[in-house]
């Protein structure tokens, strides 16, 4: 029971120094460029994870599914890491929940690094 408690504390202080970094890195508008437009629809194909840990999951003792699955009922939204970009997604949580640490291709309108989603699907892989 101690070492269930002091794992779920050691989570919990990584949740919040990462949260308290966060707020502290300032906006494109506060370094003088321009807001970004929303680029309309588009397909985007990346890894499911989640915007606290993005490529990097840091529950260690878990699998990068069930680590952006915790991390969802933590409160952080679901992303999407396609290529050197962390997408944060809007909307459709049930069925990112279950394509978690998973390649799925994300339709939906893109503004900055938010994607409002239309659909999300698995990945097909390339024929060979």
């Amino acid at each position: 029971m101690i070492k269930k408690h002091s794992q779920l504390t050691v989570v919990a202080l990584i949740f919040s120094a990462l949260a308290t970094a966060q707020m502290q890195v300032p906006s494109d508008r506060s370094r003088g460029s321009k807001p970004s437009q929303s680029s309309g629809p588009k397909n985007l194909t990346g890894i499911v994870s989640d915007s606290m840990c993005g490529a990097h999951h840091m529950a260690k003792d878990k699998s990068p599914a069930e680590c952006a699955r915790m991390c969802a009922k933590q409160g952080m939204k679901y992303a999407l890491v396609a290529g050197n970009k962390v997408y944060t997604l809007e909307g459709h949580e049930a069925e990112l929940d279950k394509l978690a640490g998973e390649k799925a291709t994300v339709k939906g309108t893109v503004n900055g690094e938010t994607v409002m989603v239309d659909s999300v699907v698995l990945a097909t892989k390339p024929a060979k």
